[in-house]
């Protein structure tokens, strides 16, 4: 594929992870958080065996590693999929959408921990204050703090991006030098995160269904391209211009969502969300070294940042 296909796909990647806010809020109106994570997951799962049906390459047959995929299953979809929606009951898709941005940095705090090989930098932590500033400007704390569903809200997001983090540590300890490629491991994850899922729907995915076009529309687009499609596009993307190239997806899905929410579901926008965003997406900038453009850019943790 040439240098303008991928970047038609770089644009749709960010377009749809973006919107996943979106399709989360059109959801509700009909579904419950746990309807709407099952759908999005088992219809990402269709997807992806599609997708692998078509590229006909053999699945791994190692138990361990299915083991491990189950385990960033959880991490990777199951738990953050589950917050997200819960949170959206309470806070705008566009927030969501921007607490969703803190992904990278979240990783890169985690694996500083978890990874004697990503060890705290002068970028890096510039970069982590930058971003924890941009949170605590998100959330609002001159304001005070008033436990409330919104706040709990916000926390769930912060919640799901941990999640994110911790899963992506997971996996270049586990799973990366395994010489898996991309679009196997995506489906391993989302295949098993889909029988969880199912395991777990007649506990807590027990609520009437109430449908209409813009929901099963929402849900298809939800899991089929931003749960399904969408991992095969980035791991493209990741191939010809490289992760952290890729990763700069990242600042972009904020954007989309806040606009999308503005936009088809009129959401309100308060001065410091955008303010906070502007200074997590620096912050993930200083964390990579693209600040200093005339300097050798730092080597950091570069990650997908799926919604």
């Amino acid at each position: 594929m040439g240098r303008f296909g991928i970047a038609i796909r770089f644009a749709a990647l960010a377009i749809v992870w973006g919107a996943s806010f979106l399709f989360i809020k059109v959801g509700l109106t009909g579904l419950s958080p746990a309807q709407v994570a099952l759908t999005r997951v088992c219809l990402g799962a269709v997807a992806l065996i599609a997708i692998a049906a078509w590229r006909r390459k053999p699945l791994p047959r190692d138990p361990a590693v299915w083991g491990h995929l189950a385990v960033v299953s959880v991490l990777l979809c199951v738990i953050p999929f589950l917050l997200f929606s819960w949170a959206e009951q309470y806070i705008s898709s566009g927030l969501a959408s921007i607490f969703n941005a803190t992904t990278p940095l979240i990783t890169m705090l985690i694996a500083a921990a978890a990874l004697p090989s990503e060890r705290f930098t002068k970028a890096r932590t510039t970069g982590l204050v930058l971003g924890f500033l941009g949170v605590l400007t998100i959330v609002g704390v001159w304001q005070g703090i008033d436990v409330s569903h919104e706040l709990t809200a916000q926390l769930a997001c912060l919640g799901a991006t941990t999640c994110y983090g911790i899963s992506f540590v997971y996996m270049r300890r586990f799973i990366s030098w395994r010489n898996l490629d991309a679009p196997t491991i995506a489906l391993g994850q989302v295949c098993c995160g889909s029988v969880v899922m199912l395991l777990l729907a007649p506990f807590i995915a027990t609520a009437p269904v109430h449908l209409d076009t813009p929901i099963v529309l929402s849900m298809i687009a939800l899991g089929a391209l931003g749960t399904g499609l969408a991992y095969a596009w980035n791991a493209s993307i990741i191939a010809a211009w490289g992760a952290s190239n890729a990763s700069a997806v990242t600042y972009l899905t904020p954007v989309v969502g806040v606009l999308l929410g503005v936009l088809v579901l009129d959401e309100p926008l308060a001065w410091n969300q955008p303010v906070g965003a502007l200074l997590v997406v620096l912050g993930i900038l200083a964390a990579h070294g693209r600040l200093k453009p005339r300097k050798k850019a730092e080597e950091a943790v570069a990650v997908k940042t799926p919604a």
